[in-house]
């Protein structure tokens, strides 16, 4: 009989994976890491008992909470991510021809190498381009002491818990928008809308004050269980959210990029919330 990945996030509720094939278990320093075969997910990885990420699903999430921000800024030459080990976010902020400099902080090198061994397509050899500084760091401690300014800074991180619940505190939300260029864009991961609602109003309020146009907009993935990910905006100049479909594709279509999921359609209608995330931001 075959294993079973049982996902830990939730205490009455879950989703569980059969493991065809265990590829890489181990206690990091930081935490613990499993990658196993799935046959209708292809490969997995999980963070202390939460999917981090999956061959089959990640195109969506890593498309979204990169393409959104940059091509609403539209000439994002220098980039920062915090998290995003696996590479996906780093792959997608690279197929954008004005990015010039990608300053990547991740705390966890064995991430980065687990993740160009077992989900090579992830990176795609986005790590390998001359335009990457991969920082080794903790993210706050990175951004509180940071002097550089930044175009776009996206927050790839893991769920607000273990080394992962930093990045959704106030200090770090400052540090970014200390980083950020005038009329800069922060874009963050922020949990599932229906299960962890409240993550999005802690957002919402450490948001206030810091950014004159803070929202979220959405994308449903289908191994970050329980409906839409809710995915975190701020920046200070509150046009960016308000662009047509047309205005971005014609941003998108110079690039001559092929995509999976984001559409410029998709773009600006995910800004649209469901009424329960509205009611819960009053």
């Amino acid at each position: 009989m075959s294993k079973r990945f049982i996902e830990t996030l939730y205490k009455s509720y879950g989703q569980s994976f059969t493991i065809d094939e265990i590829l890489f278990e181990s206690k990091t320093q930081h935490q613990h890491l499993i990658i196993f075969n799935n046959e209708q997910f292809g490969r997995v990885m999980a963070l202390d008992g939460v999917i981090q990420t999956t061959e089959k699903d990640e195109f969506i999430y890593h498309e979204m909470l990169t393409h959104v921000p940059l091509f609403a800024h539209g000439n994002a030459k220098r980039v920062l991510i915090i998290g995003g080990g696996d590479g996906g976010i780093l792959r997608e902020v690279l197929r954008h021809p004005e990015v010039e400099h990608v300053t990547m902080v991740e705390i966890d090198q064995a991430v980065v190498d687990m993740c160009k061994k077992y989900f090579p397509k992830h990176s795609d050899g986005a790590f390998e381009d001359p335009r990457v500084n991969l920082v080794i760091n903790d993210g706050v401690e990175f951004i509180v002491n940071n002097t550089e300014k930044f175009d776009v800074i996206i927050s790839d991180s893991t769920d607000p818990e273990g080394p992962g619940e930093v990045l959704f505190s106030s200090r770090f939300y400052q540090g970014c928008k200390n980083s950020l260029t005038e009329g800069g864009v922060l874009a963050t991961q922020n949990g599932v809308s229906f299960m962890q609602i409240e993550e999005v109003q802690t957002t919402y309020n450490r948001f206030q004050g810091l950014f004159k146009d803070r929202w979220f907009y959405a994308a449903p993935v289908p191994t970050y269980v329980g409906g839409i990910m809710t995915l975190a905006w701020g920046t200070d100049d509150a046009s960016l959210r308000q662009q047509s479909a047309e205005e971005i594709r014609e941003r998108f279509s110079q690039t001559n990029m092929k995509t999976r999921y984001y559409t410029p359609e998709l773009h600006v209608a995910s800004f649209a919330l469901p009424q329960y995330v509205i009611n819960a931001l009053d």
